[in-house]
């Protein structure tokens, strides 16, 4: 471990003197991957730099010990017996730190709400989700812009669309892939029963076009116009943009933005998406895995989590937590659920080591 641990710091001090060459500064793209990398593993650098220091001041009291004067040998014992346990427990920090990242956890993300079971209600709560998690991202100083919005008749949405940018966003919000459902009283609801509706979410990765190694032969692009709502809305040119991947027949299509160019991106951003699962199914097959992912497939079938209003109750049903504070979770506290659903990630990772 202090190997992988020395090697890793001497990544960073490269990295370190890299940020400093007027040549990188100069190119924003780069400086800010390398800045990025280089704030990951600052946490791995100072935990390495207290590890290190441990080691060193045991290997002293160590020495300490064949001292002839009994006094100098108290001491070091009681120095033995005071880091020993401070070495145990930051080799545990240690190993969780040292978990593969997934690469794609830095990376932005479109982030899509959608009304599901339960009519009126639905779109009023996919409107509620829209609240918590925008709250959420103000919480972590992220950006977001919407990119389509299809309003319920009664409030709330049918589909929003988002982008979201900051730090480690999609590492944050992939968890949150699935279906949601709310139990409670609706406002329509005359006689005071508690209903069950439903809204999914959609997180996915947002990709460079040159992050993206798909060759450019294999992809067959169409255009067409897209339909609106009507009136001033009608979409009036080949904003709709679609993707056919030959070798796969793979096809992903996207009509949410007016404009084309945003189209091409969240699309091929969705062909992406699909390439990779399809690649993910057939390794798992041909592994023959038999245990689904801790934290799910992200398939929008899942469900995921229920928020139910008459307890203040949220349950997420992956890892079985149930938390009783459903009115600050609305209010975009979901860290502690997020930060739960990483450590089980984490472990389930550490098993698969």
């Amino acid at each position: 471990m202090l190997e992988k641990l020395e090697s890793i710091y001497n990544h960073f001090l490269v990295i370190e003197e890299k940020l400093s060459d007027p040549e990188i500064v100069s190119d924003m793209k780069k400086y800010s991957s390398l800045h990025k990398e280089y704030k990951q593993l600052q946490v791995i650098v100072d935990a390495y730099k207290k590890y290190k220091n441990i080691l060193d001041n045991l290997a002293t009291a160590k020495e300490m010990l064949g001292d002839a004067d009994p006094d100098m040998q108290s001491m070091a014992q009681e120095e033995i017996n005071t880091l020993t346990p401070e070495k145990e427990a930051l080799e545990e920090d240690i190993k969780y730190l040292l978990i593969p990242k997934d690469p794609d956890d830095q990376l932005d993300v479109v982030f899509e709400i959608r009304s599901g079971a339960g009519g009126d209600e639905a779109s009023i709560f996919a409107g509620d989700l829209y609240k918590m998690y925008t709250k959420f991202f103000e919480s972590h100083g992220w950006r977001h812009e919407v990119v389509s919005i299809s309003e319920g008749t009664v409030g709330g949405y049918n589909k929003i669309v988002l982008e979201v940018f900051g730090e480690e966003v999609y590492g944050k919000l992939k968890f949150e892939s699935g279906a949601h459902r709310v139990q409670r009283v609706p406002k329509t609801e005359s006689q005071g029963r508690v209903h069950t509706s439903a809204a999914t979410v959609v997180v996915m990765p947002k990709f460079e076009e040159e992050d993206i190694d798909i060759k450019k032969d294999d992809l067959r692009v169409d255009t067409f116009r897209a339909s609106g709502a009507g009136g001033q809305h009608v979409n009036k040119t080949e904003s709709g943009v679609r993707f056919t991947h030959i070798p796969t027949g793979i096809v992903s299509e996207s009509t949410d933005s007016r404009s084309q160019h945003k189209n091409r991106e969240i699309a091929l951003t969705k062909l992406y998406q699909k390439i990779k699962e399809a690649q993910k199914l057939k390794t798992y097959s041909e592994q023959k895995a038999q245990r689904k992912s801790l934290v799910g497939s992200g398939d929008r079938s899942d469900k995921i989590r229920t928020y139910n209003y008459p307890q203040n109750r949220v349950t997420d049903h992956r890892i079985n937590l149930t938390l009783y504070n459903l009115d600050k979770i609305m209010g975009g506290l979901i860290d502690e659920i997020i930060e739960k659903l990483q450590m089980a990630e984490n472990a389930d990772k550490m098993v698969e080591e």
